[in-house]
């Protein structure tokens, strides 16, 4: 929102000799943060009226002009100007030889075509001016200056270029800044003063009914107020220049002097107006009412738009004339063959603008305004305002009466806050009458009684709710710097991590110690990928209003997020990547809208896990990396005795022969295997391992004590044992026998050789392993050995007819 502080300075006389920079400093240090301060004429120099007073043909151009112009000086100067516009008797905009105009481009004197030219005539836009403020009269040639302007006077003045305009960037909560008015009560209570508003009165001149004109009916929920009055026999006109460059200054193009009236009083009252062709209406009934499905209407944009069945429209009892509080309507829009107005001053909805605004991508002033809120207090008078000034500017003849109506609550809200309460939050010794005196300088009436204030909030300032509401207040009023300073008092605790905490730490560190990057992934995906790797049932839980289709869905697992991060990573040559995740996933059970939230661990890898270098081979990412990397994670997170694998089919996004289930005490934690070619093919990925665990159940699940073992004294004595065993005999269920039948001193068994080939005949394969036997407390003897070996080969062959090689 821009703040003239011209137009300010006569609403608070207060601030009359504040500089325009101090009272920005004012806003920034107290209310919101400021943007810029600045006039127009910065940076400009030796920029004067002229007045051209001969314009003849160049000899040498068919569209060049010699002007002979008067700059104040004792001679005319001569400019060559190409302007289509101008001509012998205007008043113009002269840049002098060695002037600075917009850009910083300096004017030198030179010749154009062989004749002299000792400066240059301005449009706006060289000085400046954006083209969104210029008048389209103006857009293609010089701005021509009103008649009294002086030449060789500065332009500055004629063009309001020294007023300082204070660009505030608004927060949400200070829609009431969006207007004069409002900007003037926070500077009067900046500054202890009072605010001087002009209201209007005698407005009606016609002894003509408006009643007679026009009837409106409405929907209340639709349109809280809405108010109608009839000016007859209007000139429409360009505005005198007061009213030119109080508009151009706030960023708004003059248009007419019906249209720069409302814009007029919608910076001035924060209330946005809407003026209709009386004559293009086509009835005298107006009806506020909702779209219809589908329903057709050209706003004055010449855009066709195709309306919802929540979009308010004001219309003639038939068909639309404007969308309620965004735009009006082509058909109805005043022209320069305008003779009757209807001018509408209302409250809509808030909540059906916004969403009307948005949609249709309209963010009109009126809609943010409406979307924010407005001060339903002067409804009335805004509109009186504007029928008063386009009585006085466009020789209007306003019609007696207002048509319309006004159900809004205009009673102020009544808010308590207790002094001890102020003081402790703000740290302050603040007493009743520094804090009443704040109230009075908010205009704010307030009642002091039993240590508490209770006070009436005036309907200009609906941001105010409750007691925080008002300290802040006060806050801002006595000043953000005065507060002191102190360091918070309360009783000192060591801070420390839950268990849950400590765990998942614990489990991010071992996976990045292992070789593993950290990603985070979105929470939100497609409904496809969601409902893949499920560990557990669970319905998918969709949002209502999902960013884009990629993004409909709380995901049900981590990896199709991961991934998502290997084939961005390979589309851009990456292609030897591991990651890991550590996060929630939601699984929704039937008849329950609320998802359950399951934390899970994930990774994900492709490619060389290690690469060559001079003293090591390179590590291509196979399935027995994978398993190994989720042993040993649930080694360090406690859990060792009790886990086992088993390959399993389940997942149809796995490879049905390179997937194994990982149980902990039987029940199922989680999955680590390859996922299948399609997926792989479907990512544009190499062969990709991947696993994925239940973080939750392994949090949940009991740990294995950490026992100190000491070194031990006596000797260890090993048997290595070749069996040819059949294809179908797993690891595992040979690992198991041994462990079981080993005896109390079978300290360790590992596989150290698988063979299938040559010698072996097919549908067998040989598998060799150590086992080491260790008594802590003595020296192991043959025979003790012997007999713990004997009983392991005699539970293989029974169990397994294994055949020892």
């Amino acid at each position: 929102m821009k703040i003239s502080t011209d137009w300010l300075k006569e609403y608070v006389p207060a601030i009359k000799d504040v500089k325009p920079e101090d009272l920005g400093n004012k806003f920034e240090m107290t209310t919101v943060e400021v943007d810029s301060v600045s006039r127009l004429q910065d940076g400009l120099k030796k920029i004067v009226v002229g007045h051209v007073l001969e314009v003849t043909k160049h000899p040498k151009s068919d569209h060049l002009h010699l002007c002979q112009v008067d700059v104040g000086q004792d001679e005319p100067i001569q400019i060559v100007c190409g302007a289509p516009n101008v001509a012998a008797g205007q008043k113009v905009i002269v840049a002098l030889k060695n002037a600075r105009i917009a850009g910083n481009v300096k004017i030198k004197q030179g010749r154009m075509r062989g004749e002299r030219s000792e400066g240059m005539l301005c449009a706006l836009q060289e000085i400046g001016f954006p083209d969104s403020v210029t008048p389209k009269k103006f857009e293609d040639g010089i701005y021509v200056l009103p008649e009294d302007a002086v030449p060789g006077e500065p332009v500055y003045k004629y063009l309001g270029m020294d007023d300082a305009i204070i660009d505030l960037d608004l927060t949400p909560n200070r829609a009431d800044l969006m207007s004069m008015r409002g900007a003037a009560y926070e500077a009067a209570a900046l500054y202890k003063g009072q605010v001087e508003l002009p209201h209007p009165e005698n407005v009606e001149n016609s002894q003509e009914k408006a009643s007679d004109y026009v009837s409106v009916q409405a929907d209340k929920e639709l349109a809280p107020a809405y108010k109608m009055r009839i000016i007859k026999n209007v000139h429409v006109k360009e505005s005198p220049m007061w009213l030119q460059k109080r508009l151009w200054n706030m960023g708004i193009r003059p248009i007419n002097n019906v249209v720069d009236v409302t814009n007029y009083v919608l910076l001035d009252y924060g209330q946005p107006l809407h003026s209709f062709d009386y004559d293009k209406l086509g009835s005298k009934n107006i009806v506020v009412r909702t779209a219809k499905e589908g329903e057709k209407f050209t706003t004055l944009d010449g855009n066709d738009r195709e309306l919802k069945g929540r979009d308010i429209l004001v219309t003639n009892g038939e068909k639309p004339v404007a969308i309620a509080g965004v735009m009006g309507g082509l058909e109805s829009e005043v022209t320069a063959d305008t003779t009757t107005v209807a001018l509408e001053s209302a409250v809509f909805n808030p909540h059906m603008v916004r969403k009307t605004s948005r949609r249709e991508d309209l963010h009109t002033d009126a809609a943010v305004r409406f979307e924010r809120g407005i001060n339903v207090t002067t409804v009335q008078e805004a509109l009186d305002q504007a029928a008063k000034m386009l009585a006085e500017l466009a020789d209007g003849e306003v019609l007696t009466g207002t048509v319309g109506y006004d159900e809004t609550d205009k009673d102020p809200k009544q808010v308590k806050a207790g002094l001890k309460h102020i003081n402790d939050v703000l740290g302050t010794s603040l007493t009743e009458e520094q804090v009443r005196d704040i109230f009075d300088r908010l205009g704010f009436a307030s009642r002091f009684e039993n240590g508490k204030f209770t006070v009436d909030v005036p309907k200009r300032r609906w941001d105010i709710f409750i007691d925080s509401d008002l300290i802040e207040e006060v806050a801002r009023i006595y000043g953000y710097d005065k507060l002191p300073t102190t360091l918070p008092v309360a009783p000192t605790t060591p801070g420390h991590y839950t268990y849950k905490q400590k765990l998942v730490r614990d489990a991010r560190q071992v996976l990045e110690s292992s070789g593993l990057d950290q990603a985070i992934s979105y929470s939100l995906t497609s409904e496809e990928k969601a409902t893949r790797f499920l560990l557990e049932k669970g319905l998918p839980t969709k949002v209502q209003l999902p960013m884009n289709s990629d993004r409909t869905t709380l995901r049900m697992n981590l990896l199709s997020g991961l991934l998502d991060d290997l084939a961005y990573n390979a589309a851009r040559k990456v292609n030897d990547a591991a990651l890991y995740e550590e996060g929630i996933v939601f699984f929704r059970d039937e008849g329950n809208d609320r998802p359950r939230e399951v934390e899970h661990i994930a990774g994900a890898m492709t490619g060389l896990f290690r690469q060559k270098n001079w003293n090591t081979k390179k590590q291509p990412v196979d399935f027995y990396l994978a398993k190994g990397i989720v042993e040993h994670l649930l080694n360090e997170l406690g859990i060792e005795s009790k886990i086992s694998y088993e390959a399993t089919q389940k997942f149809d996004e796995m490879h049905p022969g390179r997937t194994a289930m990982v149980l902990v005490d039987g029940d199922p934690i989680g999955f680590v295997g390859e996922i299948h070619p399609n997926l792989a093919k479907e990512y544009r990925l190499k062969r990709t391992y991947v696993f994925e665990l239940d973080l939750d159940k392994i949090i949940a699940a009991k740990k294995d004590p950490e026992v100190y073992t000491p070194v031990p004294k006596y000797p260890a004595v090993t048997r290595d044992i070749a069996l040819l065993v059949s294809d179908d005999v797993s690891n595992a269920d040979l690992m198991n026998c041994i462990k079981k039948n080993g005896g109390a001193y079978l300290q360790d068994v590992s596989l150290f050789d698988v063979y299938a080939g040559e010698h072996i005949k097919s549908g067998f394969k040989s598998m060799a392993y150590q086992l080491v036997y260790r008594n802590p407390k003595a020296t192991l003897t043959e025979d003790q050995v012997n007999k713990a070996f004997d009983k392991v080969l005699l539970h293989l062959k029974d169990e397994f007819d294994v055949t020892v090689r």
